[in-house]
């Protein structure tokens, strides 16, 4: 029995047991799920986005919502959007600063007036324009060692409220942008990772040499809209950027552009809508990687032959908005544009002049082009874009007509100026003599005989320059009967090489030179040079500017006279009108009505009938007579007057409505005392 009875209490005791173990299983599973439970919770509570924000992720969207204040946002935001609120400095809490996985902060189109502190030093890109930001600080700089791109467009900041080495903590800055402000100078201490700098639309007059020392990483320099003239730049002001790829200089006043442009690297160049008048033919040399050159908006009327000569990829020309003077001067511009074809656009490039090409484009003017004698130097190729004799690039137009001489073949071949000519002032040829005099320091005298009758003579003159290069031609046709000829308006102090060569009568009907050899063997030259300006000459030059501004003078003054007469005039006027002399409105004499009829008081004061003369918008005065009751004198030499103050019961001005409201302390006695006007004032008529 007892051994039946064990086994079965054994085993309910097992059951016992595995109930038991069962059940704290459970219950720490249960407990497991509770603090998992909890512990989610509380993180999805830490990821809660802002309630009047929008989040995607890690990009927490807070612009455009009035806020003056930064929410609390959750620590895994990373590019905060901020913009267009009313956010102002005590709206930066300081636990902003601990959020370290921001990289880029929007804080523009805010309300800031100081740069922002407690931002996280992991930011990388910065955006604080269109605040009122007028310092910067080097240490909030120094809060964001990794900062990269600094957006500082559109604040108040001058040079003098960058602080001095604002940016020695930053050394990974890449972009700086100060568009908009009020600087009058480079910032100094910049760092050398600078990429880009635009500092455009600012006061900035003067470039030192020192200015963009140690930025050889720089690639873009927008300089734009500032004060800049080519007397306040260093000469190695830009040489010093080696790298750099890109540089705007629009809407300044730049008469040439700036020597020494770095030309290694450049791909842009923009000098529109400043005052160039004059290209050097050297200003472009070097730059064999630029695309893009944009001149619009100048005073050009021309460009040197070799101005583009290493522009081997310049892709786009942009040259709107000048005067141009589309003559023989621009014939190698034109060769040089039919020659890259359609691997290079132009804009803008239409003819000023002259009149029979206006407003036409110097690549359609093919017949005109053609009419052009290209002048070459002996012994020297003309190839497109390249050196040759130097055009002028001043609006002055050379002497005769640019499309005169027909000629469809190479023109006359001067003396070449790598050579030491000895040239005299006289000159022998074949079948001509020529004789050259100076005659004063602008004038020369030109004389020749011929041995046989020529229908015309072609001269030519050229003023030499400081170096081998030539300066410019001028060329002329003088009928074959004149035997003398003065050239005027040349240069003082000046050498000048003067060419003549007799034409065949077969080429008079075409008006230039025939085909055949023997007219460049017929070129006849000869060497003057003008003298200095005397003293006497001055004299005589200064007597006849004296001269010519006397007829100026008299005019300027003359109008000043009659001015000063019609403001003499109208002030006279004016204080007659005031005074009543002038008024239209009372002519009867006081005297003759005395005669006639006794005048009531009231009427003789005017408050009656003439409103005019006592017309006060406000509380108003009456004049009556000290004596009223006695007979007026007939002539009186003085009359004493009382003005007496007159405020009305209810408390409104003469001329107001009963409805209308006067202001306060205007409306009663005591009001008007103590605005400072007393009761009674004594007045003597």
């Amino acid at each position: 029995m007892f051994t039946i009875m064990a086994p079965v209490g054994v085993a309910k005791l097992r059951a016992r047991l595995f109930l038991l173990f069962l059940c704290l299983t459970l219950r720490a599973g249960m407990l497991q799920f509770a603090a998992a439970t909890i512990q989610g919770y509380i993180g999805d509570r830490d990821m809660i986005c802002p309630s009047v924000c929008r989040c995607d992720e890690d990009f927490i969207y807070c612009n455009d919502r009035g806020l003056s204040s930064i929410p609390s946002l959750p620590p895994s935001a990373s590019v905060l959007y901020l913009q267009n609120n009313h956010i102002n400095n005590p709206g930066l809490p300081t636990s902003l600063e601990h959020h370290l996985a921001v990289r880029v902060v929007y804080l523009y189109d805010n309300e800031l007036d100081e740069f922002p502190l407690h931002l996280p030093p992991t930011v990388r890109e910065l955006h604080l324009q269109d605040n009122n930001i007028r310092t910067i600080p080097r240490s909030a700089l120094a809060r964001m060692p990794l900062l990269e791109k600094l957006h500082l467009d559109d604040n108040s900041i001058s040079t003098v409220s960058i602080e001095d080495q604002a940016f020695a903590d930053n050394p990974r800055l890449r972009l700086l942008f100060l568009s908009r402000n009020h600087l009058s100078s480079i910032p100094s201490g910049l760092p050398a990772s600078l990429e880009e700098l635009r500092l455009d639309d600012n006061r900035i007059s003067t470039i030192p040499t020192h200015a963009f020392r140690g930025l050889t990483s720089l690639r873009c320099l927008v300089l734009d809209g500032n004060l800049l003239a080519n007397q306040r730049i260093a000469d190695d002001t830009f040489s010093r950027l080696s790298n750099l790829t890109e540089l705007s200089l629009v809407r300044n006043s730049l008469q040439t552009p700036p020597v020494n442009l770095p030309s290694a690297h450049l791909l842009r160049l923009s000098l529109q809508d400043n005052a160039l008048t004059h290209m050097p033919r050297g200003s472009l040399d070097g730059m064999r990687r630029l695309q893009r050159l944009d001149l619009s908006g100048n005073n050009l009327t021309t460009l040197p032959r070799g101005l583009f000569k290493d522009l081997e990829s310049l892709g786009q020309l942009l040259v709107r908005g000048n005067p141009w003077h589309c003559g023989c001067n621009l014939r190698w511009l034109y060769d040089w544009l039919n020659a890259r074809g359609n691997s290079i656009t132009v804009r803008g490039l239409t003819c000023h002049g002259p009149d029979r090409v206006r407003d036409m484009a110097l690549t359609d003017l093919t017949s005109e082009m053609e009419e052009c004698e290209v002048v070459r130097t002996a012994g020297t190729r003309d190839r497109v874009g390249g050196g040759g004799i130097d055009s002028s690039t001043t609006q002055t137009p050379p002497q005769g007509s640019l499309f005169t001489l027909r000629s469809k073949r190479p023109g006359l071949g001067l003396p070449d100026s790598g050579l030491d000519y000895t040239l005299s002032s006289s000159g022998v040829g074949k079948s001509l003599a020529l004789n050259v005099k100076p005659l004063s320091h602008n004038s020369v005298r030109v004389t020749w005989s011929v041995a046989q009758p020529s229908s015309s003579f072609r001269l030519s003159w050229l003023r030499l320059g400081t170096g081998n290069a030539m300066g410019s031609i001028t060329e002329t046709l003088v009928r074959g009967d004149r035997r003398e000829y003065l050239l005027t308006s040349l240069q003082p102090r000046s050498s000048y090489i003067i060419c003549m060569v007799p034409l065949p009568a077969s080429s008079e009907s075409k008006g230039a030179i025939s085909g055949d050899a023997d007219s460049d063997e017929a070129l006849v030259c000869a060497k003057a040079e003008t003298s200095d300006i005397s003293p006497l000459e001055e004299e005589e030059n200064e007597d006849s500017q004296q001269m010519t501004a006397l007829p100026l003078a008299g005019i300027i003054g003359g109008a000043s006279a009659i001015v000063s007469l019609a403001l003499i005039f109208g002030v006279f006027c004016w204080y007659g009108h005031r005074t009543g002399h002038l008024c239209p409105r009372d002519h009867y004499t006081r005297s003759s009505s005395r005669k006639s009829k006794t005048y009531d008081d009231y009427i003789e004061s005017g408050t009656k009938k003439d409103n005019t003369i006592l017309e006060i918008r406000g509380p108003g005065f009456q004049m009556t007579p000290m004596a009223a009751c006695q007979p007026m004198q007939p002539k009186p030499l003085r009359e004493d007057y009382i003005i007496h103050t007159i405020f009305p019961s209810n408390g409104t001005g003469l001329y107001k409505g009963a409805n209308h409201v006067s202001n306060a302390g205007h409306g009663t006695n005591r009001g008007y005392r103590e605005g400072g006007i007393p009761d009674i004032d004594y007045c003597y008529t």
